[in-house]
């Protein structure tokens, strides 16, 4: 079968999808068309809508430029990124494949961005797919979805988890589509860090992405899902902020940008809220899928268990050291005290005598390593390791990792922080935000780490082994990446030891909301 993406030496690529023929751009040894409509604009009467297949149009449509993102938050400088491109197309893909002498029937590999479901766009520098899909012999799809208020919030009168049917609407378009650009249907695997992490596993316990997907990334999924009440209670207080109710009647002739500062109001007053939600407010998370009991019936881990993922084949992993981005980014490094490891060990770790296991099993550990160890364990280490453990006890398919590289930027602060695999993983060492933490020149070090990375993930892609054992019970095996990469039993035991029978449940609202502004409508 010949290729579908090819033309003439020198010509710009061509592709023809179900709703119209594109004209892309080769670059850095790829064919690349950005900016593809997989749903109609989720705005007007489409508004907190599930997604809608795109019409077609005629002629050829310049697929160039990435589509506009969608609302979001203003943390990290995001809501200066988002305003660049004002646009309401939201829901746009973006593929990059090999050229096209190396034939069709490619493995496919769809990324699912980050961003605490409350920011990302698939526009990002760091996302740039051209060195994973060249160097790897895989199409490569990234794609944006609806975030923040827009996709996650509980709002009546709209379906939940907008953000992941969103998610689904875009690999059924991969399904559909991606033949034109040379890739195979049947191989797709999805990958993902953070949320998109968190949102794969949600899409592993939903049944309307059953089939979409044979193969799946997990990278540091977080523990992260909400109750119905929590979720209404959270959108109760973003849309008093406008004095409105948490209702599509109320809420879609708000403009987005609007509904997004209302969300940062309220994630700027989080300490508010602890007495009614709990952890999601100490921790300052304001979205997350809702285990609604329609979209997402369970959460990943009760799915799971329940061999809800037994026929998808995983590759799951986080970093050492997880906790310390964060730590960096709110000035604490050097700087917890006893009394704050003290708190944090007290609200985060799990059961009543959580705190004095981790004193116990971390006998020689400051405030600081302590603060760093529950953070990092109850967000991160613990929800994906007992993902690969549940996968493992259905009778699925599970290999386990650990990056344990320590980041040389900023003279080594970072460690082997949370993120700190995104730019190892697409190769892009000196692109984007994660730059900060590789350094102004990337180092043989890491340039060998992002190769054995992008290595393994690609063989995973196209043959379902990533090149070390499976993960079991009884050896418990995982592929450290380092300078100098070894395969060990799971490295960090002392944690696993006291979270196990932890269950992740959904978090709940733990108490009533004070009374805030009062609706106008």
């Amino acid at each position: 079968m010949s290729p579908a993406v090819s033309e003439p030496s020198g010509a710009r690529p061509e592709a023809r999808v179900t709703a119209g023929a594109l004209l892309g751009s080769r670059e850095a040894g790829a064919a690349v068309f950005r900016g593809i409509p997989f749903a109609e604009p989720p705005v007007g009467a489409l508004r907190f809508a599930a997604p809608r297949p795109v019409q077609g149009w005629s002629g050829v449509r310049e697929a160039v430029a990435y589509g506009p993102p969608p609302p979001q938050a203003g943390v990290f400088g995001m809501d200066t990124v988002a305003q660049e491109d004002p646009g309401d197309d939201w829901l746009t893909v973006n593929v990059w494949s090999p050229e096209p002498e190396q034939g069709s029937g490619l493995p496919v590999m769809v990324w699912i961005h980050g961003g605490a479901y409350a920011i990302g766009m698939s526009g990002l520098p760091e996302y740039d797919g051209a060195r994973l899909a060249r160097d790897g012999g895989v199409v490569v799809v990234t794609f944006n979805h609806r975030v923040g208020i827009e996709g996650f919030a509980q709002i009546e009168g709209a379906p939940a988890n907008r953000g992941l049917l969103d998610q689904v609407a875009a690999l059924e378009w991969v399904r559909d589509n991606i033949r034109a650009f040379g890739g195979d249907p049947g191989r797709v695997t999805v990958f993902g860090q953070s949320a998109g992490a968190g949102s794969i596993a949600a899409l592993l316990a939903m049944e309307r992405a059953s089939g979409l997907f044979g193969r799946a990334v997990v990278q540091s999924a977080p523990g992260t899902y909400f109750s119905p009440e929590l979720a209404a209670d959270i959108a109760g207080a973003c849309a008093a902020e406008l004095g409105l109710r948490p209702t599509v009647a109320d809420l879609s002739a708000v403009a987005p940008h609007r509904l997004a500062t209302a969300g940062d109001a309220v994630a700027a007053k989080m300490d508010q809220y602890a007495h009614c939600w709990g952890l999601a407010a100490h921790r300052s998370i304001l979205f997350a899928p809702v285990v609604d009991g329609e979209v997402l019936t369970a959460t990943p881990w009760q799915a799971l268990a329940d061999g809800a993922g037994r026929d998808v084949e995983l590759l799951i992993g986080h970093t050492r050291h997880e906790q310390r981005l964060f730590t960096v980014i709110e000035g604490l490094s050097g700087q917890v005290t006893e009394d704050r490891a003290a708190t944090a060990l007290r609200l985060f770790a799990p059961g009543p005598d959580g705190a004095r296991r981790y004193r116990e099993a971390f006998p020689t550990a400051g405030p600081e390593e302590l603060y760093e160890s529950v953070h990092s364990d109850w967000l991160f280490r613990m929800p994906t390791l007992h993902l690969a453990q549940a996968q493992t006890a259905a009778g699925g398919r599970a290999y386990v990792y650990e990056l344990t590289w320590p980041a040389p930027g900023m003279g080594g602060v970072f460690g082997a922080c949370h993120g700190l695999d995104v730019p190892l993983v697409f190769g892009g060492l000196d692109r984007g935000r994660p730059a900060v933490l590789i350094g102004e020149a990337p180092s043989p070090a890491a340039e060998s780490v992002s190769a054995r990375m992008r290595g393994a993930w690609t063989r995973f892609a196209a043959h379902g082994a990533p090149g070390w054992p499976v993960y079991d019970t009884a050896e418990r095996l995982v592929q450290l990446f380092d300078a100098q990469p070894t395969v060990t039993a799971y490295p960090e035991e002392a944690s696993d030891r006291i979270w196990t029978g932890h269950t992740f449940p959904a978090l709940p609202l733990v108490g009533p909301r004070r009374p805030g502004p009062e609706p106008t409508s």
